[in-house]
């Protein structure tokens, strides 16, 4: 039985939709809804400034919370219109971490997250936050894939196709 559902989101388009299709879930389910947004510290520092460079990044890392905590905000707004049980959970770190933590200190039946989509180089530097739910969450999860995008066309022309002619 689905009681609780783990959304995480990063406020993106794709994010938002997962969290519809959770909304529309947890209705049908009667399941709580527990939205988190995690923050992930920017590490960054002025190659001019060694020893400004942490305030400067403590500066930063307050100023996405507060980013985080106002658009959280108003999400819990929208929901608590829509007649649903939910919570919102603000964390900081690593998302797919804070994610699978998430998970099993609330002890969730189901993770619904979406996916971002990203291929080639992008995926193998920055890594699949839902594939790392996927692989350590304490429960099942469901992925969305984004299908808002559009897909790429190719740049290669199409081949012909040989065939061989028939000697008479």
């Amino acid at each position: 039985m689905i009681k609780k559902i783990l959304v995480p989101t990063d406020f993106s388009q794709p994010s938002l939709r997962g969290l519809e299709y959770a909304v529309d879930l947890g209705r049908r389910l009667r399941a709580r809804l527990i939205v988190i947004c995690v923050v992930e510290p920017i590490q960054y520092m002025p190659p001019s400034d060694f020893y400004g460079g942490m305030s400067m990044s403590v500066d930063l890392l307050s100023e996405q919370q507060g980013l985080a905590k106002a658009q959280l905000s108003d999400l819990a707004k929208q929901l608590k219109k829509r007649a649903l049980q939910f919570e919102t959970m603000l964390s900081t770190g690593t998302p797919y971490q804070r994610i699978v933590e998430a998970a099993k200190t609330k002890r969730v039946d189901l993770v619904v997250m979406a996916t971002h989509g990203r291929g080639g180089v992008s995926h193998l530097l920055l890594g699949s936050v839902a594939e790392k739910v996927v692989r350590l969450a304490p429960c099942p999860v469901l992925t969305l894939r984004d299908y808002g995008r559009r897909r790429r066309k190719s740049t290669a022309a199409p081949q012909k196709r040989r065939t061989r002619s028939a000697k008479q």
